[in-house]
């Protein structure tokens, strides 16, 4: 007889793992299947290890720095191998944790593949052994895996996609990135400090094409002044690989092409969902663009069968994954008070350098809704922190609704913005205006003072400018 749970979450990542820690605590019988290793591609293949390398990347940068700073040292090297090596561990520190949280919860952890088999049931394939287990609830939660392009598939030699660049097998002297997404830059800026010669093609007009104009076209500035060449409006025809690389056509909008040749190549153009060999199809749920419809509780439209996080579509982040994880497993409990989640409200960072963080409307989409609207900026330089840390390049912006007052979105970039976004996150959240922002009293001196020094300029009143 197949065991019997409240709720079983099919994958282990962070809106699985976080969605069956949630139920446990509301007294759900729970369970997780998972094929790979706890903690999903965000704390193995994500997230967690390409921070763990950028901060390598960091210290490397800073070292050459040292004069700045009253310091001085010969002969500074890097161990390529001990970098990866030291993001590794860090992976699996978190892991473990995962793991230690299923047990901490009583939570019952199955190793193998789900299928949905049927109102309530599910079968586990593992090793060429198939079990059932059954739940009145299944969350799926099987999350998506990178974009391949015809004729542009990765090798996991020359050509790498995201899991391929985390365990690289040599420091590339040259690096042709294909997307700029935070994925793709993310990895260029890593390979970029450490010394690589790197390329970032982009399809769109610009950098980082989901960011406010005026941010990308900053972070623009900065990648080249890095060394880095950018190469917008363009794409990438076909790779030929040779011995010892790969040469890249290239060709932009007005048509020119060109030919780049890099030791190594990643593909960072989007993501797909996992929804092959899941039951979808037998279960009567639709898919959209590779991704579950559900509705704005999660629900799939197949009784008791829920899909969260980047198995359901942007934005593809691991907070907005746990939030509605959290989510539907209140909804199954019947708590009071769930609120659906505002995908305007989930900030957005990226951590090359500088590092990149936003929420709610650009000041493009402000405009294009109708609204008046008032902007303001405070620049880094104007900030006796960042000055004092040695970082003293980037800027605050804000929108406001001119009417209401209200706080539409914020864009920032610089160093340490992906730590102070959530400032403007929680105003939004709370639904905080333009005057209550202003009568805030930030401490001093702190980066976070830009943000209210932002808020005052939007009516021509910052202080420091």
């Amino acid at each position: 007889m197949a065991e019997a749970f409240d709720v079983i979450v099919v994958g282990g990542g962070p809106g699985g793992y976080v969605c069956a820690i949630r139920a446990a605590q509301l007294g759900l019988k729970t369970a997780v299947v998972e094929r790979e290793r706890l903690g999903g591609i965000c704390l193995n293949w994500g997230c967690i290890p390409t921070k763990a390398l950028l901060r390598s990347s960091e210290i490397f940068h800073l070292m050459h720095r040292l004069g700045e700073f009253g310091f001085a040292a010969e002969n500074i090297k890097l161990d390529f191998r001990k970098i990866v090596e030291r993001s590794r561990k860090v992976s699996q520190q978190l892991s473990n944790g995962v793991a230690f949280l299923m047990k901490k919860h009583r939570i019952t952890v199955i190793a193998g593949e789900a299928k949905l088999a049927g109102r309530g049931r599910l079968t586990v394939s593992r090793d060429g052994r198939t079990e059932e287990v059954s739940a009145n609830n299944i969350v799926l939660a099987t999350g998506a895996r990178a974009r391949v392009l015809p004729g542009l598939e990765p090798d996991g030699k020359f050509v790498w996609t995201y899991r391929e660049a985390l365990l690289p097998d040599v420091n590339p002297k040259s690096l042709l990135v294909v997307g700029s997404g935070a994925i793709g830059i993310e990895f260029a800026s890593f390979f970029r400090t450490l010394g690589a010669d790197v390329t970032v093609v982009e399809v769109l007009d610009r950098v980082l094409p989901v960011e406010d104009e005026e941010i990308s076209q900053l972070a623009h500035k900065a990648f080249v002044k890095q060394g880095m060449k950018i190469k917008a409006s363009t794409t990438v025809e076909k790779l030929e690989k040779g011995a010892d690389g790969i040469t890249a056509m290239l060709k932009s909008k007005d048509g020119k092409t060109e030919t780049v040749t890099a030791e190594r190549v990643i593909l960072a153009v989007g993501i797909v969902g996992n929804v092959e060999n899941i039951g979808l199809e037998q279960s009567g749920i639709k898919v959209e663009k590779t991704h579950v419809v559900v509705n704005q509780w999660g629900e799939t439209g197949a009784p008791g069968v829920w899909a969260i996080g980047d198995l359901v579509g942007p934005p593809w982040l691991a907070h907005k994954a746990m939030h509605e994880g959290v989510i539907v497993a209140e909804r199954i409990a019947g708590v009071k008070g769930v609120h659906p989640l505002d995908a305007s409200k989930v900030p957005g960072c990226t951590y090359c350098w500088p590092q990149v963080a936003s929420v709610g409307m650009t000041e493009a989409r402000a405009k294009a809704s109708g609204r008046k609207i008032k902007v303001g900026r405070f620049p880094f330089i104007g900030n006796g922190k960042a000055i004092a840390l040695g970082e003293s390049d980037g800027v605050i912006k804000t929108v406001f609704d001119a009417e209401t007052g209200e706080l539409l979105g914020a864009h920032m970039i610089g160093a340490e913005v992906t730590e102070l976004i959530q400032g403007y996150a929680i105003a939004r959240t709370l639904e905080a205006t333009e005057a209550d922002l202003a009568s805030v009293v930030f401490p001093h001196p702190t980066l976070s003072e830009m943000m209210h020094e932002s808020v005052l300029d939007a009516d021509k009143k910052a202080l420091h400018i």
